[in-house]
């Protein structure tokens, strides 16, 4: 089925599951004021976000998907300076130059199963940018609720936004087709979510950080072993530049992602 289909599936699907669980811990309520908030991250960190993301795999890879997603950093220090007033110093700067480096490097190279077409990398640095907005809009609303609350809400505003580019193809789709739909919702993001959450509740935001730039390199190694996707010499020195960058970004006081501030919460 088409990317931006299994897109929406992702957001629908998860949506009861977090409308769920806020309603259980009675955290529904909203500020009528913070909706409109709420409705413009939903149609970026999800519809903008998902919808992108799936549409790097389909055209690149996954490798150099989630490669250029860890951009992310880069797009906040310069958003966080043009939006919010902070300051861009000289060392955000030169990590901002260090993605930059690696993103081109990425581009560049080639490898087997992995194809950084214009139109691969043009939708792997919009997920990146959508993805930023987990770490600013996540440091004005994470004083506000928690994590569940945003999710409940965001996540079916989300699934509307992509229902324009849905075709129903899942409607013919077989048991398999629905399986993996159902697990990409609950594994991959209402139990990702969740987990992640929680364990920020006793680990340092830093070394959440830290941990979490492990993932383009798991999604690496399963591509390698699933598809067999390889990132040429190249792109996984690229690949290696854009990881450093997010990773010191993190330890260096750049604006935290979304959830980052919930152990305070």
């Amino acid at each position: 089925m088409p990317a931006t289909e299994v897109a929406f599936w992702r957001a629908a699907l998860c949506s009861p599951l977090f409308i769920a669980h806020a309603a259980r811990t009675r955290a529904l309520r909203v500020r009528p004021r913070d909706v409109p908030a709420l409705a413009g991250f939903a149609l970026v960190g999800v519809t903008l976000f998902y919808a992108s993301l799936n549409l790097a795999i389909d055209a690149g890879g996954v490798s150099l998907a989630f490669v250029l997603l860890y951009t992310a950093p880069a797009f906040v220090a310069l958003l966080a300076a043009a939006l919010l007033g902070e300051r861009l110093t000289r060392a955000k700067g030169a990590l901002v130059a260090l993605s930059v480096v690696g993103v081109a490097l990425v581009s560049l190279a080639g490898g087997e199963g992995v194809r950084p077409t214009g139109a691969a990398v043009a939708w792997g640095l919009t997920s990146g940018l959508a993805y930023s907005s987990y770490y600013l809009f996540g440091k004005w609303v994470l004083r506000r609720y928690p994590p569940v609350t945003v999710f409940a809400y965001v996540m079916p505003v989300g699934a509307l936004g992509l229902l324009p580019l849905v075709r129903f193809e899942a409607l013919s789709a077989g048991a398999g087709a629905w399986l993996d739909l159902a697990l990409m919702a609950v594994l991959s993001t209402y139990l990702a979510y969740f987990v992640y959450y929680t364990g920020l509740r006793g680990v340092e935001a830093s070394r959440a950080v830290l941990v979490a730039t492990l993932e383009p390199v798991l999604a690496a190694a399963l591509a390698a072993a699933l598809f067999g996707e390889r990132l040429g010499a190249l792109g996984v020195a690229g690949g290696v530049l854009v990881l450093v960058a997010a990773a010191l970004a993190s330890m260096g006081g750049t604006p935290r992602p979304a959830g980052r501030t919930a152990a305070a919460d």
